[in-house]
């Protein structure tokens, strides 16, 4: 046992950090959500991650996400998580893919080599064609809806994406899965908090997305923790 995992041994037991250690996870998407979860997953112990980002750090990223400090801005994202993984776990297996997700993409990247996928991404197309993807792969995804325009960190859950409410990205990606013959079984954060309208700006449509809302400092950490919780437990217990 490695002396920095000694705490988490003692809740997740030998069995529970060894499977940990021989699980692969991966994680699309090094903003404010999966910057996060990437940290809480590879300080529970995880052995092998593989993380998708194609970003650099803009100075609007400083509010919210791991990676954007000062210093930072103007470097891609998938380094600066990759190196402080590195750091927080030397013995990591961690592959980093700085590429933006296309639709295609997803299609090609998942495969049954990794035990959980976390979808982190903001953008609704490339969101739903890793989420098919897995499901036809039949590898376990957990995605994560709108942290956006939100306050209440009470009402931010885990859920079947049938079971969401008042999320507008939910919506929308629970109507595009239906089309494609897809009604449930997809593992979701989402906050049943209504957005505020007020807070939302539209973009000019790169890379997949066309518009965003305003976001706080604690909402997407909160998502990438509930992220993390799920897929952790999930390890321990595979």
């Amino acid at each position: 046992m490695a002396e920095w995992t000694e705490r988490a041994e003692l809740l997740f037991k030998k069995e529970g950090l060894d499977k940990l250690k021989n699980s692969h996870v991966l994680i699309v998407g090094m903003g404010g959500v999966g910057s996060f979860a990437a940290e809480f997953v590879a300080r529970a112990g995880v052995g092998k991650m593989t993380i998708v980002d194609g970003d650099v750090v803009d100075i609007t990223n400083i509010n919210r996400q791991l990676p954007a400090l000062h210093s930072t801005v103007g470097k891609p994202k998938v380094d600066i998580v990759g190196d402080r993984l590195m750091d927080i776990n030397p013995k990591l297996e961690l592959i980093r893919i700085k590429e933006f997700l296309s639709p295609e993409r997803a299609y090609e990247l998942v495969t049954k080599d990794y035990d959980y996928v976390m979808d982190c991404i903001d953008s609704i197309t490339p969101k739903l064609n890793l989420i098919m993807s897995a499901k036809r792969q039949k590898v376990k995804i957990i995605s994560n809806m709108g942290a956006g325009g939100k306050f209440e960190a009470a009402k931010v859950k885990v859920s079947d994406i049938g079971k969401t409410e008042y999320c507008p990205l939910a919506k929308t990606i629970r109507k595009r899965l239906r089309k494609e013959g897809i009604s449930g079984g997809v593992k979701v954060v989402f906050s049943s908090e209504r957005a505020d309208e007020t807070s939302l700006k539209m973009t000019d449509g790169s890379n997949f997305k066309k518009s965003f809302y305003g976001t706080n400092s604690w909402m997407p950490a909160l998502f990438g923790l509930h992220a993390a919780e799920a897929v952790v437990k999930y390890l321990i217990k595979k």
